[in-house]
């Protein structure tokens, strides 16, 4: 287990008496991106997850924002996701301390049996994808937000501008030069569509933000979303940037996209604007993700990744440049 992976187990195991959980029940990393989460096993209450937050990142009233959403899908039965459990006093987010008296949310969840759609049904995944995507887009338009409520806004600034979440994409693995030039001519005409494309209530709003396959447990035929941890305003239609993460270069993208589509026709109106636009958000989230990969280095998602990325990005980038809209 790495160094950071250690620290956010000492917070896990500084939430569980908060939780009433035996302190020998069994902690099992899942995975560290983001944050760090991990499978807790106790001989009375079960299996359950915790996800300890990263510090400096989500405020308490925001992480309460992503649980508000999740309880409010689950009550309108829009799709299957985790409920979260709160601690002993009736809180949804924990407060754990480790030994240094440093503190960092926690937050519980049920346990869901299922596994990560398999890259053998790729095509039929993409158009349940698409479904499952319209479903939250439309209950996301209609749903009253409670007072206070507080998440990331993902636009052209926060995500690839100057107060990126996630750091300047400048800072990228292996951005040389020439990776510099090509990405900024992108990002440049990146800004200029989606200004012309605007933030109408049609089309921005509240989102995922991560709807890559690997957010969705499959269990025979039920289809479980998790992780809410991105959710946040944005364009609708990032969200299928973000279900492409990581293989945006791969040949078999457009007829991913195509059955995407097709899915989210099969539950909300998608117009040919829209349809038209998503190689932008495509290339939005490229970007993005050349930013995460260099401020999150340590993760093993992103040593896997690597300079590679950002050579393919430039290819990509060079694609989208000579795209006629």
């Amino acid at each position: 287990m790495s160094a950071g992976a250690q620290v956010f187990e000492e917070f896990a195991r500084a939430a569980l008496p908060s939780y009433g959980i035996d302190p020998d029940a069994v902690v099992t990393l899942l995975n560290v991106s983001e944050n760090g989460t991990f499978r807790i096993d106790d001989p009375v209450q079960g299996r359950s997850v915790l996800r300890v937050h990263r510090t400096d990142y989500h405020s308490r009233q925001a992480v309460r924002g992503e649980l508000d959403w999740i309880s409010a899908l689950r009550d309108d039965e829009v799709v299957k996701t985790p409920a979260y459990l709160p601690d002993l006093t009736g809180e949804s987010v924990v407060t754990a301390r480790n030994g240094a008296g440093d503190e960092r949310f926690v937050v519980r969840f049920d346990w869901v049996e299922g596994s990560e759609p398999t890259e053998d049904r790729l095509q039929q995944d993409f158009r349940q994808l698409g479904a499952i995507t319209a479903r939250l887009h439309e209950h996301a338009k209609r749903w009253q937000r409670p007072a206070g409520f507080s998440r990331f806004v993902w636009d052209y600034d926060t995500s690839i501008g100057d107060h990126g979440h996630w750091g300047p994409w400048q800072d990228g693995l292996a951005v040389d030069a020439e990776a510099l030039e090509v990405l900024t001519r992108c990002s440049r005409r990146v800004e200029e569509r989606l200004h012309r494309f605007g933030k109408g209530p049609d089309r921005f709003g509240l989102v995922h933000a991560d709807m890559r396959l690997a957010n969705l447990l499959v269990n025979g035929d039920d289809v479980t979303v998790i992780d809410f941890d991105d959710c946040g305003l944005s364009w609708f239609m990032y969200d299928l940037g973000s279900s492409l993460s990581f293989i945006e270069h791969e040949p078999y993208v457009p007829e991913l996209v195509d059955s995407w589509v097709t899915g989210y026709r099969t539950v909300a109106e998608l117009s040919a604007a829209d349809e038209a636009e998503l190689p932008t958000f495509i290339m939005l989230r490229r970007m993005l993700l050349v930013a995460w990969i260099g401020s999150h280095i340590d993760t093993e998602t992103a040593q896997a990744m690597g300079a590679d990325y950002t050579s393919t990005s430039c290819q990509l980038a060079e694609e989208y440049l000579g795209r006629t809209f």
